[in-house]
């Protein structure tokens, strides 16, 4: 059980929109147009409108079970413990996945104001990876109070983004609506995955308020406003200052930016992006190593392979390496890692309906899970590989026969997609303050 911090509902809220504010804000408003044009804002009220069941929901488990291993845990206590494995590996298969689309995002804006395209863009992936794998293995963490810094950075950031875009917005960049049909509001749903992710977080940091049950709903309705507000704004504010240019752009903040203020701002913008996407990887390198390794000594991996910190997390390095070399463009990359997020989701919301009792507790729940599953499906072709991943994880440990034990140590480190300010998920994953 998480030791009790006595959290404020300000405190709270604070840090659960810290978990959810992530670097992928910084390109996401891009691919959403791309896939969908300014029907792109349908997907995004869409997420915002799913944030609030979902959010209550893993809030609801936490208050109710007050734990940091978060979904896992839950999953475990609704499944049994290889159910609890499987979430841990899609986490943990994920991480790999998804840091060159999380430093793509990154790229984009470095290879903007020092040109060079692709190149610029793999330099950046390997200069930020390499940091935080040399990082990890010396075990230099940056601290909780930090990536509480880098989020607030980016917070602010969004913040005056729209303020400076506000003079330029133009409403017949609202025409065509739709340019690639209706569909492509699903298909810019599960991009924005992306961006919700970290819901969960709130389940980690439950036991750590002063009165769960009455603080929880309280910090989970401020964050879900505060969230909500943000990104719609920074998506309307994209999709009406920078028109059809935005679909194409790579550094859509930087150009809003620029044309609200001028100046050198692009080359501000990416260094704010380089600062916190290095702190997100490092978080994500920290705490999904340790997740290897708890998952090795559970049996639900090769611990001579797993077994280890730095060996995990030379695994993680080198398949990040691997990843960022396929051919594979950047908008299927983030929906494969997209996919895994999901189907976390998917898993734990099915917990819920196991786990929480009451009417409306189980109907949010319940809401919150078909939500989930049709956003699985809206995934795509690229939702298999979650679904193989967990099925790798249950063919696994029914050949190797792994330990029964109540999956505690499984728990810490996979709850968490966004671990990157949340001290509960801190703790669980590895980064010392």
């Amino acid at each position: 059980m998480t030791a009790r911090t006595d959290l404020s509902v300000t405190q709270g809220a604070a840090l659960s929109v810290g978990a959810v504010l992530g670097t992928g804000l910084i390109s996401l408003p891009a691919l959403a147009a791309d896939a969908a044009g300014p029907a792109s804002l349908v997907a995004w009220l869409a997420l915002i409108a799913l944030s609030a069941p979902l959010a209550w929901t893993f809030a609801a488990l936490g208050a109710r079970y007050p734990d940091a291993g978060g979904v896992s845990t839950y999953a475990g206590m609704a499944f049994g413990p290889r159910v609890a494995a499987a979430v841990g590996w899609t986490f943990y298969f994920a991480v790999p996945l998804g840091s060159p689309v999380a430093v793509a995002f990154t790229g984009g804006y470095v290879s903007d104001v020092l040109g060079g395209g692709r190149g610029t863009e793999f330099a950046t992936f390997l200069v930020i990876v390499g940091t935080a794998y040399v990082m990890n293995w010396f075990g230099l963490r940056i601290s909780g109070r930090v990536q509480v810094v880098l989020s607030l950075s980016l917070a602010t950031m969004l913040v005056v983004t729209v303020l400076a875009a506000l003079p330029h917005l133009n409403l017949d960049h609202l025409t065509p609506f739709a340019p690639h049909g209706w569909s492509g509001i699903g298909a810019a749903a599960a991009l924005l995955v992306w961006g919700f992710a970290g819901w969960e977080a709130l389940s980690s940091l439950s036991g750590e308020y002063r009165n769960p049950r009455r603080d929880v709903p309280r910090a989970t309705l401020v964050a879900v406003a505060v969230v909500g507000v943000l990104y719609l704004a920074v998506a309307a504010v994209s999709v009406l200052a920078l028109g059809p240019a935005l679909a194409g752009s790579r550094a859509p903040l930087a150009d809003l930016l620029a044309i609200g203020l001028g100046g050198p701002v692009r080359a501000l913008t990416a260094v704010i992006a380089v600062v916190l996407t290095l702190g997100a990887v490092n978080a994500y390198f920290a705490g999904s190593s340790r997740l290897g390794v708890a998952l090795a000594k559970e049996g639900a991996l090769p611990a001579r392979v797993f077994g280890a910190q730095r060996r995990s997390l030379t695994f993680i390095f080198v398949a990040g390496i691997g990843c960022v070399l396929l051919p594979l463009d950047l908008h299927t990359a983030a929906l494969l890692t997209t996919g895994c997020f999901t189907l976390v989701y998917v898993i734990g919301t099915a917990a819920a309906l196991r786990l929480l009792t009451g009417v409306w507790p189980r109907i949010v729940a319940g809401t919150a899970f078909v939500a989930v599953l049709g956003l699985l499906w809206l995934n795509g072709l690229p939702a298999l590989l979650s679904l193989v991943i967990a099925g790798g994880s249950l063919a696994y440990q029914a050949i190797s026969r792994p330990s029964r034990s109540r999956p505690s140590s499984i728990s810490a480190g996979s709850a968490a997609p966004n671990p990157t300010t949340s001290p509960a998920c801190l703790s669980s994953s590895g980064p010392p303050e």
